[in-house]
């Protein structure tokens, strides 16, 4: 039997509308949905129809164990001897997630960074549209950057409140970042994204998630540093 097969003597448990509040879900888990989403897209693309728990496990470095225990927080999607159904799985998971339906974005923030948040194509296949941007450079004021339209920050209130704007994406200097935030907040935002290396201030009932590359990175030496200090010891 082929290793991506799934074990009939481990079957995938069959469906059940079982499952926990969202609210005691720990984070890890809902990141991990992200990545089961990314491989399952991965292998519908190779032309899969099917996986298993230790398939997808063994693409992302997890056990099978902790593949099952991870979606056993939202009920059970596998099929006896088949495993789970790849298009159903994903259409679970984006249930799950939100993004079985269309979120309007807003982006405040078009310097470099910006600019390259605006051409990533992800978002718009993910259910993400981003409708807006906003900054305060006059020379960007009333042009578009992929088809998106920069406004001047004081339309704000305006723009997320005619293009009924969920989520923002927070994409200027640490100094500006709360105000910003505070911004958002006031017109209505639910949801903010902030890539500023700065913790937001927010009020509770908005989300946040703070993306800090300088951060990332030093989880990347941390381990790459450790490797190097076990091999020469």
């Amino acid at each position: 039997m082929s290793p991506d097969q799934p074990n009939p003597s481990k079957p995938e448990p069959s469906r059940s509308d079982h499952a926990v509040a969202p609210s005691a879900v720990p984070a890890a888990v809902v990141n991990r949905l992200s990545l089961y989403l990314r491989e399952l897209h991965h292998l519908i693309s190779d032309g899969n129809e099917t996986t298993s728990s230790g398939q997808l496990g063994r693409r992302l470095g997890f056990t099978d164990a902790q593949v099952r225990k991870d979606l056993a927080h939202f009920g059970h999607f596998g099929h006896p001897g088949v495993g789970y159904r790849c298009d159903e799985l994903v259409a679970a998971i984006r249930k799950i997630l939100g993004t079985d339906r269309e979120w309007r974005v807003v982006l405040v923030g078009v310097g470099n960074l910006g600019r390259a948040l605006l051409g990533y194509r992800g978002f718009r296949s993910q259910g993400f549209r981003l409708v807006a941007a906003f900054d305060t450079d006059s020379p960007k004021i009333g042009t578009e950057i992929e088809g998106v339209p920069i406004h001047h920050l004081s339309q704000l209130n305006e723009i997320v409140t005619q293009e009924k704007v969920e989520l923002g994406l927070v994409a200027v200097p640490a100094s500006d970042a709360q105000v910003v935030a505070d911004q958002l907040v006031a017109a209505g935002v639910g949801g903010i994204l902030n890539f500023a290396p700065v913790t937001l201030n927010l009020p509770v009932g908005v989300s946040k998630v703070g993306v800090d590359l300088a951060r990332e990175l030093e989880q990347v030496t941390f381990a790459v540093a450790n490797r190097l200090r076990e091999s020469e010891g």
